[in-house]
């Protein structure tokens, strides 16, 4: 039998929105833990955000951090040199690191440099803890960790569909990406997919033959959506699914965030049986 391996974002996928909560999912959570099946959160959230989500969830499998900037995998997790299969890694605390993301200074210099080109963006490295979790609906504590970036920088801006285009111009043109969930984000040359398709390649060499699940919600997902077998988005909060993500055997799941991932999960789950 095949090894499920699930992949989740956090925002609006397994977290709801207007609280930050997982409790519609518990009955899936609970199974997947009682199944052993590894549960990758894959989230545009910092490394110290994760952890956090990561405790309260009592989950000790690999994670991804900042759209797909890194992978932090627990110190011993798999039962072979992850080295050998000729991924890079850095000791960080107790993870080994695969970093994919660009350096964090660099995506601030690119912002205060569109910035004086006068596009109004503003990035969390703009903002006090008081500003992100005014827009965010964090407490203090979760903005703290929500500054505290890596592989990549949220901003909002002002500018109607013409300037949008432009800005994302801008943005190739001094040699970094973007994508979008609740808000944008300036990256480097990484992203969900990619980070995913190296744990797929981990896992594979763990288990052998494995079967993979990804749940999301918005187009930073696509990446990630577009290398499982089985593809999941939830509705937004509006009940509607986000019309951009269009991708072959797309399933959509009956429910808004959490209470969608549950649903689908559950149901992933009688398929496997």
């Amino acid at each position: 039998m095949k090894k499920p391996v699930i992949f989740s974002d956090l925002d609006g996928t397994l977290l709801d929105y207007s609280n930050y909560s997982f409790e519609a999912a518990l009955p899936a959570l609970q199974l997947v833990k009682e199944k052993d099946i590894p549960l990758i959160i894959c989230s545009s959230k910092t490394r110290r955000e994760i952890e956090h989500y990561r405790k309260k969830l009592e989950n000790s499998h690999p994670f991804i951090s900042g759209n797909g900037g890194g992978i932090f995998i627990p110190e011993g997790y798999f039962k072979f040199n992850i080295a050998d299969l000729g991924f890079k890694t850095e000791i960080l605390q107790e993870y080994s690191v695969i970093r994919l993301g660009a350096q964090y200074r660099d995506l601030r210099k690119a912002i205060k440099t569109l910035q004086s080109e006068g596009f109004k963006v503003k990035g969390f490295g703009d903002m006090t803890k008081e500003e992100i979790a005014e827009i965010t609906g964090l407490s203090i504590d979760e903005a703290i960790m929500a500054k505290e970036r890596d592989f990549d920088e949220p901003f909002l801006f002002e500018g109607d569909e013409e300037e949008t285009q432009k800005l994302f111009d801008a943005i190739k043109g001094k040699g970094f990406n973007y994508t979008q969930g609740k808000f944008f984000h300036i990256m480097g040359n990484s992203d969900k997919g990619r980070a995913v398709s190296i744990l797929i390649e981990l896992y594979k060499e763990q288990f052998g033959e494995i079967v993979t699940i990804a749940v999301g919600d918005n187009p930073n997902d696509i990446p990630m959506l577009e290398r499982v077998d089985y593809p999941i988005i939830v509705k937004q909060p509006d009940g509607n699914y986000d019309q951009q993500i269009a991708i072959p055997n797309l399933i959509k799941a009956d429910g808004v965030g959490p209470e969608g991932w549950n649903k689908a999960v559950l149901s992933f789950m009688v398929q496997l049986d």
